[in-house]
This record gives C-alpha cells, sequence and structure tokens, in this order.
C-alpha cells in the first residue's frame, strides 16, 4: 500500500473546505461569546479512567486506546468532548453559579457514525451548569439556533422530545440492561410489533404506554394527545410540560415532537432536541439536558448543551465567496515593502505574484492590484 493513503474515513481537507471550516469556526465561536459563553480547549488525550469515567463509559467503544509511555498508564483520544467540560466545571472552575462554556476541536472514532462519515469529526459545542430550570434549555436552543443562522444555513426543524417519558414508563419494571437496550431499539426504529413481543410481561400502564409512543410524533398537537393516552406519572406530565413551554417560546421555528426518539449519548436526562435541515442525511446538531454528568467528578449539578460536526455542517451549508484580495508585485525596495505592510496591517490580504507564477491565486479573489504610479504604491481596481 501507498505512504500516502489514508485510513479509511480519515482524509486531509484541502484548502477550499478548510477555508469554510475555519471561518465556521470562528463564526460560531464569536455567536457563543454574545450569550456569554467561556472558551476551553481540553486535551486532545487524555488517561482513560478519567475520559472514560461514569457517563463517558457510553463512548468505551468509540475510545482509541493507547498506552504512555512516560506513566505506562492506559490513555485514550477523546470520542466526545461533554465529560472533558463538565470534569473542568467539577474540578478546575467549581464555581458556586452558572458557568458557560464553549469548546471547539477534533475528536476521534474509532468506527464512523455512517457509512460517509468521518472518523475525525471537529466538534463545536456549547454547555450552561448550574441552572435547573428550563430558561437554560432555552438559551441553549435558542443559541443552537442562532449558530446555524451564523452558518448561513436558511431553513431547518428542531425535533424535541424528553427522555424522563419513557425513564418514567420502565420505572417500575425489572428486566435486563440487555432487554431495555432492545426497548429502546424497537422504540427508535417504530417497531410495533418487536416491542409488543419484549413488553408481553410488563406491567399493563408500561407497555400500553411505551405502545403509545410509537404514535406520538407530529407537530405540536402530539403534546395534547400524549396527555390524554400516557399515564398520568408526575414525571411525564412534567416532561410534557417542559415541552409545551420550550414550544410556546420558539413560535416561530419549525417544530416537530417525536415522544419515543432516544437518539444520542446516553446521558441525557430530560428535554433532548436535535436539528434536521434539506440535503442533511442525519441531524446537524444534537443536544439536550445532562444533570448527572459531573455527577461521577464528585459534583452533581444541572447542565445543558449542544454539539456539532463542523465538517458535517460544512457539507449542507451554502458556500461563502472567496475573501477580497490585493495582488501585488514581488520586490525587495523598502517602499513596495512598507506599502504592503501597511495594507496588511489594516486588515487587509495582499497576496505577492512570484516572478513567473502570475495566475496562481485560488482561494483568494483578488478584486485589487498594487501598482507603481508617479513613484507612487497606489491601489487600483482589476
Amino acid at each position: 500500500m501507498s505512504a500516502w493513503v489514508l485510513p479509511d474515513h480519515i482524509a486531509d481537507v484541502l484548502p477550499s473546505e478548510a477555508r469554510h471550516i475555519e471561518e465556521l469556526r470562528r463564526d460560531l465561536l464569536d455567536m457563543a461569546r454574545c450569550y456569554g459563553y467561556e472558551l476551553v480547549m481540553p486535551p486532545l488525550l487524555e488517561h482513560l479512567d478519567s475520559l472514560l469515567t461514569g457517563t463517558g463509559k457510553a463512548l468505551n467503544l468509540q475510545t482509541f486506546k493507547l498506552v504512555d509511555q512516560l506513566s505506562g498508564r492506559s490513555m485514550g483520544l477523546r470520542a466526545d468532548t461533554t465529560p472533558q467540560v463538565a470534569r473542568i466545571d467539577a474540578h478546575l472552575l467549581n464555581r458556586a453559579g452558572v458557568t458557560r462554556l464553549c469548546y471547539a476541536g477534533s475528536v476521534v472514532h474509532t468506527r464512523p457514525a455512517s457509512p460517509h462519515a468521518t472518523r475525525e469529526p471537529f466538534q463545536f459545542g456549547a454547555e450552561i451548569y448550574g441552572h435547573a430550570g428550563l430558561e437554560a434549555d432555552l438559551e441553549v436552543l435558542q443559541l443552537a439556533l442562532d449558530c446555524l443562522k451564523a452558518s448561513q444555513q436558511p431553513t431547518f426543524t428542531v425535533d424535541l422530545a424528553d427522555v424522563r417519558i419513557v425513564s418514567a414508563l420502565l420505572a417500575d419494571v425489572k428486566v435486563s440492561a440487555e432487554t431495555l437496550d432492545q426497548v429502546h431499539a424497537a422504540l427508535a426504529v417504530k417497531d410495533a410489533s418487536g416491542l409488543a413481543h419484549l413488553t408481553r410481561d410488563f406491567p399493563a400502564a408500561s407497555r400500553e404506554g411505551l405502545l403509545a409512543l410509537l404514535q406520538l410524533y407530529g407537530d405540536v398537537s402530539v403534546l395534547a394527545e400524549a396527555e390524554k393516552v400516557l399515564p398520568a406519572l408526575p414525571a411525564v406530565r412534567e416532561a410534557l410540560h417542559s415541552l409545551s413551554w420550550l414550544a410556546k417560546q420558539l413560535p416561530d421555528v419549525a417544530l416537530s415532537f417525536d415522544l419515543a426518539d432516544l437518539r444520542g449519548y446516553a446521558y441525557y436526562s430530560g428535554v433532548r432536541f436535535a436539528v434536521y435541515a434539506p440535503g442533511a442525511s442525519d441531524a446537524l446538531l444534537r443536544g439536550g439536558r445532562y444533570d448527572e454528568v459531573g455527577a461521577v467528578f464528585g459534583r452533581k449539578r444541572p447542565a445543558v448543551g449542544f454539539s456539532l460536526d463542523i465538517k458535517n455542517l460544512v457539507q449542507v451549508v451554502p458556500s461563502r465567496a472567496l475573501r477580497a484580495a490585493i495582488r501585488a508585485p514581488w520586490g525587495q525596495t523598502a517602499d513596495l515593502r512598507e506599502a504592503i505592510a501597511a495594507l496588511r496591517s489594516q486588515g487587509e490580504t495582499v497576496v505577492c505574484v512570484l516572478p513567473g507564477h502570475e495566475s496562481e491565486v485560488d482561494e483568494f479573489e483578488c478584486d485589487r492590484e498594487l501598482r507603481q504610479v508617479s513613484g507612487r504604491w497606489v491601489l487600483s481596481p482589476l
């Protein structure tokens, strides 16, 4: 095999796409900063017993493992950044009040999430710690939507659910973890016959409620129907109230509901959401509430957030125009160098054309040219 051939689902990012990814990264971080989120940069690798502690165990199969040559301890490449940010909130910051954090960086997966997915997503996310009310859920959701708007994604639909509904229906059911996983899988794919078989020995209320969930998807009217057909359990009523309240706060957003949808990481504990857009084979971003995420680090407190893969996002959002630039001749004279330096200090992109390569500017739209007129260097339109 040729030395330059990369592993499956790993690829170089070439200039045009890299430029778009970097511009998106900056726009997303700027939007998070507008909301008051502070940037953190967790390490790409850390000790495995920290990386996969608690809720991180769900990522075990997605995590590359290696041995630290300094300590001999097992280490892992992060497959998701949320557990790391929870560790930062719990141990390094340890603030008493609300903490808003954001991040942007590569994660690495042992297997691709889909046939055409990369194993090296470029993950952006934002999380808020310390507030249990729905105000935090709404803020994170609004930030997520503003991030998509900043990426110039014109249309999208927000799908809402709440894991407390299924959890409440299964609370009194005594079955193995394997059976519970099969129930969750049947709910996700709307497998009525499979779910009926799996729940045949469940208490009647749980069984009927789970089967009813298979039909509870669609627009906001689903919530009213759920009030009628689901058991009147406190957790179910609280979840439906939360979804209804959020829907009222987003009157101009296209919303859908799927009360059986449990897709996403296992650490969600309340409202969860996914955003879909035309042309995307899967959700552009996912998020929700995960109040248990910091418990294993000794600090269980409210948490809600979202994340997305910028490499995935760049495939569906509109392409961006090339950045305007100035073409300048290559030269060694002091006055030319001073003129170029002055333009660059003003934030201009100046591309010096090397001798014999006058037509080789690719990733910049040179709309002006630096020319010498009557002994002075001046800008002229091209």
